[in-house]
């Protein structure tokens, strides 16, 4: 099982990229002008984004600063442990809705502490992969868009985070326990 991952993680970009070219030949596209179209409607988007990129950004930084990322993790780990979810993962766990980078930190530290055969290297790495930084994604794509109330995005996509947990912690447990 643990080779089969290895060789589609290796292999799932360029089948990826491969399909995309192969799509584009037969819908007749010219892919150069739809790339070069597409990268300065991105470029448009980006700048529309940054106020709101600019606020989660400093929101995360008090976040971290000022210790409540600490306090959230201790509160948390009695509950963490009797479901069997290690406590080394909770910082990551509670910084993934919030900010990619700051997690992806975590996830640096987590292997290179524990390194990336262990439980938690792979599990943090499987959890960084399945779920979504919820709280940046909501200030960028609402904001692209003109959203202003999320209504039902956020207890949904919290729901989905808290689910990509208990997932990741079951499949790695399934995959290399």
């Amino acid at each position: 099982m643990i080779e089969f991952l290895k060789f589609l993680s290796i292999m799932i970009i360029p089948i990826l990229i491969t399909i995309i070219l192969i799509h584009g030949m037969i819908k007749k596209i010219n892919m150069y002008e739809a790339f070069v179209e597409g990268a300065a409607q991105g470029f448009q988007t980006s700048i529309r984004i940054m106020p709101y990129l600019i606020a989660i950004f400093l929101a995360i930084g008090i976040f971290k600063d000022s210790g409540a990322l600490n306090l959230f993790t201790k509160i948390l780990a009695p509950i963490t442990k009797v479901l069997r979810i290690p406590s080394e993962i909770l910082p990551l766990a509670i910084m993934r809705p919030i900010s990619g980078s700051g997690s992806l930190g975590i996830v640096k530290d987590l292997v290179t502490t524990y390194g990336p055969d262990s439980f938690i290297g792979r599990l943090s790495c499987t959890m960084m992969g399945s779920a979504e930084t919820i709280f940046y994604t909501m200030a960028v794509y609402f904001g692209a868009v003109g959203i202003k109330r999320g209504r039902h995005t956020l207890p949904a996509a919290l729901i989905s985070h808290i689910a990509a947990i208990f997932a990741s912690v079951w499949v790695c447990r399934w995959i290399f326990s």
